[in-house]
């Protein structure tokens, strides 16, 4: 059967996200400055155009953005280097304002309801969000800059046709274009042999099973009242499904009287089931400061610009034996100094001397374990990923430490200048960016980049630094002192229990064993690009159009992409780089998917922060409108050449008149 003939625009965007969004917008800055007509685009998304999957309009109202509401754009500003022309336009706080002023939104009450209770402060929505989103996209299609196709669907594949690049989609249809743009955010993992044999024991004996993935596209509610309920995962969708589940169930949070740190009592509606919860790290990530709440600042001794420079200079760096030691220094001597000020009592003697000379974790540890006095403030670097510093615990000290967790988390959210443990969640925040362009500018080397900085730094660091909205640790607080959630420990195991037809979760660190007919996995299936299932990215590595970014020889998560240089005249950057190394300069890699080779690209943008989701953006708006341009120019003067020869006589017709 014949291939459709292809549709053609000038530029395909694969992801209707933020990064897609942005690129839209980006493109429709650049036509209204050159003053030239429209540009067509088409934009892909699998599930919606503008909010994409992460920010979609139709999710529960109960699943939040973990960045405060001032620290979003999808306009640049003066912070962003890029070459284009300046696009202002209003950042979510500034459109929840005119949200307000209008009285009203076409997507329903519930965006004027929610834009009124947003301030600089608060954690929106991630609905609301996608309805800023959509919004700015609409914005730039209103202006007559683009033409915007908008498409809901999945891209399969990618072919060459001449000059153009053809999208092709699973349901046939096919796009021609000068330019695309792969921007598909945060992609999900193909299904693990394990979650495979979890799928299939769950159909054989009847069981609920939700596996892996965006929690918008999964469902967690129903569940059965007094009964036990496994849980897997402890990160950000953990704290959204939490606060889904809690508005089913219909309970009260109750303030405690007198309780300076904000501690809620929470009081069952008699709906709720038994959540046994668990994850290899076992504690829940860290919450993000009260919003609103003055955050300690940090101020490096040891691992400062100079010292960053001067490793970004390198290509040899091992992160275990040079950068993790020094990283460890801080994080012992923010946590040391808030301490000696929060609770002057619990330090003993002078530390500072031993953490100046400390070159491992160990001796860092042993500094720590020497100036604290006092068991309630005892604290180790190692804690960091084990709690229990890899020890088995009985039932009566993994409560304790539950029960120190909660404290700390308490004490870190209502007072994150002076409290020790939001001093070292800070320090991560600040010392994390660090990092992330040193991983960039290819520093380390490949070994230590797959073991140390990808295989658990960047945990690490999202752990502390990326967690939730205090309000909503605070509810999962009163819900484990209620018990209704327990907290089994770590290295959490589940297991198919083929003779009970049950699912079996167990810790090898508390012993604790806890059987359910119900198994919830609240972990993301992301990001990674080797275990992708998104089908055009799997498409283009199995058939060498694409390949993984390797240092060393050795492969990152991602696929690899040509570096981008300012500069109006360098119509390329962030091009597709195949499995021969060559680049293929009509195909603009976006974000997550080449995250390796685009340090920050990950993250969304902030107001006068630099932002390299929107650099990255403005670069592929330049190539897109570039080739626009001139295959504008080559068809004026293909028309032009065909009008000429309209007109003239031919030279047989010329030499027939005159004979």
């Amino acid at each position: 059967m014949t291939a459709p003939e292809p549709r053609s625009v000038d530029a395909v965007i694969v992801g209707g996200g933020p990064r897609g969004v942005a690129t839209v917008l980006r493109t429709a800055t650049r036509v209204a400055a050159a003053g030239t007509g429209p540009v067509r685009l088409a934009v892909i998304d699998a599930l919606s155009v503008g909010p994409g999957a992460t920010w979609l309009i139709e999710q529960p109202a109960q699943y939040l953005n973990n960045t405060q509401a001032d620290a979003t754009t999808v306009h640049p500003d003066a912070s962003t280097r890029m070459s284009g022309p300046a696009g202002p336009g209003p950042d979510l706080v500034d459109w929840a304002r005119r949200v307000r002023a209008d009285g009203g939104h076409p997507v329903g009450d519930w965006v004027l309801e929610e834009a009124a209770e947003l301030t600089g402060a608060s954690f929106p929505s991630r609905r609301l969000q996608g309805v800023y989103f959509r919004d700015q996209l609409d914005t730039a299609i209103a202006s007559g800059n683009v033409e915007v196709t908008e498409i809901v669907g999945l891209a399969a594949e990618l072919e060459r046709c001449g000059e153009d690049t053809v999208v092709v989609l699973e349901d046939g249809q096919r796009l021609a274009a000068p330019t695309v743009v792969l921007a598909q955010g945060m992609v999900q993992s193909r299904r693990t042999p394990e979650v495979a044999r979890l799928v299939d024991f769950a159909d054989r004996f009847a069981l609920r099973y939700t596996e892996p993935g965006m929690p918008a596209e999964r469902s967690y509610t129903g569940l059965p009242a007094g009964e036990p309920v496994l849980v897997r995962g402890l990160g950000a969708n953990f704290f959204d499904v939490i606060g889904q589940l809690v508005d089913e169930w219909g309970g009260r949070l109750v303030p405690l009287e007198g309780d300076q740190r904000g501690r809620l009592r929470y009081e069952p509606s008699g709906r709720e089931p038994h959540l046994v919860v668990g994850s290899r790290r076992g504690v829940p990530y860290r919450s993000k400061p009260e919003g609103g709440r003055s955050v300690r600042p940090f101020a490096p001794r040891w691992a400062d610009e100079e010292w960053f420079g001067s490793l970004a200079r390198r290509g040899d760096i091992d992160f275990a034996d040079e950068v993790w030691p020094v990283l460890a220094r801080e994080f012992a001597r923010v946590y040391l100094e808030a301490l000696t000020e929060y609770a002057p009592e619990a330090v003993a003697g002078e530390w500072l001397a031993g953490l100046d000379v400390a070159e491992t974790q160990d001796e860092v540890d042993a500094v720590l374990e020497a100036a604290i006095g006092h068991p309630q403030w005892a604290w180790t670097i190692q804690e960091l990923s084990r709690p229990t510093v890899g020890e088995p615990v009985g039932e009566k000290e993994w409560s304790q430490l539950v029960r120190r967790l909660v404290l700390d988390e308490l004490g870190s959210m209502s007072d994150p200048w002076h409290h020790p443990r939001a001093a070292v969640n800070g320090a991560m925040g600040a010392l994390r960016r660090h990092v992330g362009r040193l991983t960039g500018g290819g520093a380390f080397t490949g070994q230590s980049l797959a073991r140390d900085v990808l295989g658990w730094f960047d945990g690490h660091s999202l752990a502390l630094a990326s967690g939730p909205p205090a309000d909503r640790v605070r509810l999962v607080l009163a819900l484990i002192e209620a018990g209704v959630i327990e907290l089994i420990g770590p290295e959490m195991v589940i297991e198919a229990d083929e003779s009970a037809g049950l699912f079996r979760a167990a810790s090898p660190i508390t012993g604790r064993v806890v059987t359910s007919s119900v198994l919830l996995e609240t972990r993301m299936s992301k990001g990674k690009i080797p275990q992708t299932s998104d089908p055009l990215l799997r498409s283009l590595l199995d058939t060498g159009r694409a390949r993984l970014h390797t240092v060393d020889g050795v492969p990152t998560h991602s696929m690899e992409a040509t570096r981008a240089e300012l500069g109006e005249d360098v119509l390329t950057g962030h091009n597709l780089v195949a499995a021969d190394g060559t680049a293929d300069e009509s195909v603009v890699v976006l974000g997550i998917p080449a995250a390796s080779t685009q340090p920050g690209s990950a993250i969304g943008a902030t107001p006068g922060v630099p932002s390299p989701l929107l650099a990255g953006a403005d670069v592929a708006a330049k190539q897109i409108v570039a080739r626009a341009r001139a295959g504008a120019s080559a068809q004026r003067a293909a028309q032009m050449s065909r009008n000429v020869s309209m007109r003239a006589p031919s030279l047989f017709s010329r030499a027939a008149r005159s004979s």
